[in-house]
């Protein structure tokens, strides 16, 4: 008989479904009037689109946005046809007739893609999503480009107009208040059409940004929404590797590839099946830590491919063997904590979770799902 997936499983993700659900309700009743959608795209932040949506679904979210047409098929397959599901990306060319088969809400971006979906859309889905650049110089129509396609986009079903903040994260940043100022300009062209400009943080910065929708994703998944304060948001995320190896070391002996670390003093190493070919970040080499029954363990030398070691000398002696867990995302070291270890954000952590973990779906409660 094939062997239990978990005991198989070199670390172990475990994703609180209950928390994202309870993240979403959060943000929504503190964005309340606006309506509040979930961003799912990047494989729901690496924690699994599919799951997540179900379950933010059932709780009432009838909104959802993805990066790509491959990724509003799929959610689309798994969530049938009640939901909106709009793609940021937009169509490419070739593909829109896709999105009309699929029921998918483009985000339209430039000119050629509104004159193509102008074109290729029917009579009863022609829904889409106007997307104005108001100073992040991204993705979305130019103010002179909105104009020239006024006529147009008056001519679809436009479900909303949307942009986004460039700097929501830094609340007295004044590019806030300009592209607000730009939006509002560009939604009065628009009359009676919803507007969304807040992302997470945008949420953050008060009523003034939600307008008729707001769009968290990172929120949803704990990364902190407000950088330097007491984090709002549950954590969503557990990860632990497993010890493969121990190894007694004496001073001066090197740890690693490079022989990055030399030991200052004797000490007891363990070596833990995570690596940046499971997205655990090289840039943790030297910097960043994990946790094994209450007790900080540094990591030490460079991150692998697979493997990263630990001076688990401080350890207690009976947590010391093959196969226990050492924490490295959890109560004692978060998401936003690691990615500061690694000079990232939070989001990258979460969206570069590979595929080699085994995953753990822990359901809302039964409470949560009734909720109304």
């Amino acid at each position: 008989m094939p062997s239990d997936p978990a005991a198989r499983a070199g670390a172990i993700l475990e994703i609180d479904l209950g928390a994202i659900v309870a993240n979403w309700r959060l943000l929504a009743k503190k964005a309340a009037p606006a309506a509040c959608a979930a961003v799912v795209k990047a494989n729901g932040y690496g924690l699994g689109a599919a799951p997540v949506a179900r379950a933010l679904a059932a709780e009432g979210c009838r909104r959802f946005f993805v990066a790509t047409l491959d990724e509003g098929i799929a959610l689309r397959g798994e969530l049938g046809a009640e939901p909106e599901i709009a793609v940021f990306n937009g169509p490419l060319p070739g593909s829109a007739a896709e999105f009309v088969a699929a029921r998918l809400t483009p985000v339209l971006n430039d000119p050629d893609q509104i004159e193509t979906w102008e074109r290729v859309a029917t009579p009863d889905q022609r829904a889409a999503m106007i997307h104005i650049d108001t100073g992040l110089a991204r993705l979305g129509l130019s103010p002179a480009e909105f104009e020239t396609c006024l006529e147009t986009i008056r001519a679809l079903d436009i479900t909303a107009l949307i942009s986004h903040l460039a700097c929501a994260e830094d609340p007295a940043h004044p590019l806030n208040a300009l592209q607000r100022e730009r939006f509002i300009a560009a939604r009065r062209r628009l009359p009676g059409v919803k507007a969304s400009l807040a992302a997470s943080s945008g949420i953050c910065l008060g009523r003034r940004f939600r307008f008729d929708a707001v769009r968290p994703g990172a929120a949803l998944y704990g990364v902190n929404p407000l950088p330097g304060r007491p984090n709002p948001m549950r954590a969503a995320v557990r990860l632990g590797a497993k010890i493969l190896q121990l190894r007694k070391i004496d001073s001066g002996e090197s740890v690693g590839y490079g022989a990055a670390h030399i030991m200052d003093g004797p000490g007891l190493l363990a070596t833990a099946a995570i690596g940046y070919a499971d997205g655990w970040p090289r840039s943790l080499s030297h910097r960043g830590c994990g946790w094994l029954a209450g007790t900080r363990v540094p990591l030490l030398g460079r991150v692998s491919m697979d493997l990263a070691t630990f001076d688990v000398s401080a350890a207690a002696p009976a947590e010391l063997y093959p196969g226990n867990t050492i924490e490295l995302i959890g109560d004692h070291y978060g998401v936003d904590d690691a990615a500061a270890d690694a000079a990232t954000i939070g989001y990258e952590i979460l969206t570069a979770l590979g595929s080699r973990y085994h995953r753990v779906y822990h359901e809302p409660p039964t409470e949560s799902l009734l909720a109304g």
